[in-house]
Order: C-alpha cells, then sequence, then structure tokens
C-alpha cells in the first residue's frame, strides 16, 4: 500500500502501513543521515527489534546509503507494527531513490537483494485482524448447539 511521490526539489517520499502503523520516509541526496522521528535511527526503541531497522541498511551496505538523507515518520498501531513499517519505508525509499536518480541497474539489485533476504520489506502484508461477530466466541467459532 505504499505509493511514490516525488516533489520538484529531488526528493523521494514513500508512504506505507503495517497494520494500522504509518511511516512515511523522505529521500534525498546528502551525506547518510537517517532519522526516525527527527531523532538517529541509533536510538530505536525496543533494543530487541532495533536489528529489524537495520535490516535494510545491512543487507545492501551502508555505502548504497552513504550518499542519501531518509527522514521517516511513523506514527499508530504498536512497537512492533511501527518497526515493520519503517524498515519496509526504509527499503523501499531507497529503491525508488535509486531508481529516479541513479540507474535501473543499481535499483534491480537492490530490489534483488531485499527479496531475496525477506520479501516483506518491499511487499505489504495484507492480513488484518477480522472483527468478532455475535453468536460465538470469536470471528468465525460459533456457541455450542445443543438439541435435547
Amino acid at each position: 500500500m505504499g505509493d511514490g511521490v516525488t516533489d520538484n526539489r529531488g526528493e523521494i517520499i514513500k508512504l506505507l502501513t503495517d497494520k494500522t502503523a504509518t511511516a512515511v520516509a523522505h529521500c534525498k541526496a546528502g551525506k547518510g543521515l537517517i532519522r526516525l522521528n527527527g531523532s538517529p535511527i541509533e536510538l530505536v526503541e525496543p533494543d530487541v527489534l532495533k536489528f529489524k531497522v537495520y535490516e535494510p541498511i545491512l543487507r545492501v551496505g551502508s555505502d548504497k546509503f552513504a550518499n542519501v538523507d531518509i527522514r521517516i515518520r511513523v506514527k499508530g498501531g504498536g512497537h512492533t507494527s511501527q518497526i515493520y513499517a519503517v524498515r519496509q519505508a526504509l527499503a523501499k525509499a531507497i529503491v525508488a531513490y535509486y531508481q529516479k536518480y541513479v540507474d535501473e541497474a543499481s535499483k534491480n539489485e537492490l530490489k534483488q537483494i531485499f527479496l531475496q533476504y525477506d520479501r516483506t520489506l518491499l511487499v505489504a502484508d495484507p492480513r488484518r485482524c477480522e472483527p468478532k461477530k455475535f453468536g460465538g466466541a470469536g470471528a468465525r467459532a460459533r456457541y455450542q448447539k445443543s438439541y435435547r
């Protein structure tokens, strides 16, 4: 569910959602800064999920991120879905940047690396929790029926 927009300042904007978390990534030429909600990406909380945010950077190497600045804003959802929305926004933003401002071969190389490692880095997971209905304990389960 990510749609890319390019503004007139040479900036790629990607909007990504994971469950109810929404991440917006602004990617432009720079000196390798990656900021999440205004603070450096090194300060991501919780520490257990910090590696998940670093996955796109570690897979393709920090040299691919050295000449771009990426600002990510994330809101909604819980800690885990925010982290997954951020990592997807990071991966898709760098692919879109390379497509527009570098070359097609580099973009395809990045895309293949991401897809071979983890498809969810580029493709959103559409699964959602189904709402509960009356007449049962959950979304599909029904209360037991007795004939006698």
